[in-house]
């Protein structure tokens, strides 16, 4: 039995895919520690969204390498950037996104010296009902589709995660009735977009919530990120699905910029008439909705005029919630061949 630790970035899809990792290596006989100092081996489950997450992930390298820490990289980084992975991250396990089930073989050949690397999808789905070391026991975070339909021209997301994949409905079903049976609270639904879900497969995450819904027990459930595109498809029954007891008010949509010349500039697919006309349907029908909304500020091709734009926007919306990031530079995107606004610029907005 060795003792492993789990340092996790990035969203709530990345924390679960972390939760179970860590419970395939308890299941295997290892134990799960919150000490690096008294860890055998750390997992380092990466992010790569943005350059800051991953700029952590080498400072980290260089802390753990430090004290003489094995570890195995896991998640968005080097499945995004496969060069790393025989250059920068050349002396350590990898373990990609759609490869999570064999964390614990990674993990075993890095203890014994060997290092492995594991980028290719495994055939069989290798995230749901397997064993789980909950962050929170209330809490269960259920996976329910990865990749996305969108073409973001800033995101790198893309890269690691690819096109979308749903997942089966009725394995999602038997995740949640195992996860209530546990006694957890709360089902939280995530994905890189969950307003995608069930595209590829004749269905979509309006139904999925009425079906959760069914599910006999004492739970709550929560939606993660949906992009307007794709809510737009779906909003009647999407707005009817919200309306249950079971499903918190709280509509995570992210709008980025508030001007349609810069959302056609980040290939965002859709109007601000479109991303209103949501958001106004859900404040009529639900009147105590918790809106949260994403802003890019100092897109590249940006001007003032349009930033403030963007500025009347949130003083119209008025968000509970509003996430703002300056934007950031994604190597092999195609945001990063725009030539960028001045550091200060970009911080000013």
């Amino acid at each position: 039995m060795s003792r492993i630790h789990f340092k996790t970035y990035g969203c709530a899809f990345n924390q679960a895919e972390s939760e179970s990792m860590a419970g395939l290596l308890a299941y295997a006989g290892h134990r799960i520690i919150d000490t690096v100092a008294d860890a055998d081996l750390v997992v380092i489950n990466s992010c790569t969204v943005k350059g800051k997450a991953e700029a952590k992930l080498f400072q980290d390298l260089r802390t753990f390498d430090a004290i003489g820490k094995p570890i195995v990289i896991a998640g968005c980084v080097p499945q995004a950037e496969r060069s790393y992975v025989e250059t920068k991250l050349a002396n350590y396990s990898i373990v990609g996104t759609r490869s999570i089930g064999r964390i614990t073989h990674a993990v075993d050949e890095t203890l014994n010296g060997n290092r492995v690397v594991f980028l290719e999808p495994q055939q069989e789905n290798p995230r749901l009902n397997l064993p789980k070391i909950r962050r929170n026991p209330a809490v269960e975070i259920i996976p329910i589709n990865e990749g996305c339909l969108s073409r973001c021209a800033f995101c790198k997301t893309k890269q690691a995660r690819g096109n979308l994949l749903s997942y089966d409905p009725d394995t999602i079903l038997q995740h949640a009735r195992n996860a209530i049976s546990e006694g957890v609270k709360e089902l939280w639904l995530t994905s890189q977009d969950t307003a995608t879900y069930g595209f590829d497969l004749k269905t979509n995450i309006a139904e999925l919530l009425q079906q959760l819904c069914a599910i006999p027990g004492d739970f709550k459930i929560r939606v993660g990120m949906g992009n307007p595109t794709y809510y737009l498809k779906q909003l009647p029954t999407l707005v009817d699905a919200f309306m249950h007891d079971r499903v918190y008010k709280f509509l995570h949509i992210p709008v980025q910029a508030g001007d349609d010349q810069v959302l056609c500039a980040m290939h965002r697919g859709y109007t601000l008439a479109q991303f209103w006309k949501i958001v106004d349907l859900f404040r009529v029908r639900i009147p105590d909705v918790t809106i949260a909304t994403d802003v890019i500020c100092g897109y590249p091709t940006e001007t003032e005029e349009q930033f403030q734009n963007t500025l009347g926007m949130i003083e119209r919306l008025q968000p509970d919630v509003c996430n703002i990031s300056r934007y950031w530079r994604r190597p092999g995107t195609p945001a990063a061949l725009l030539k960028e606004l001045s550091k200060r610029e970009n911080k000013d907005r």
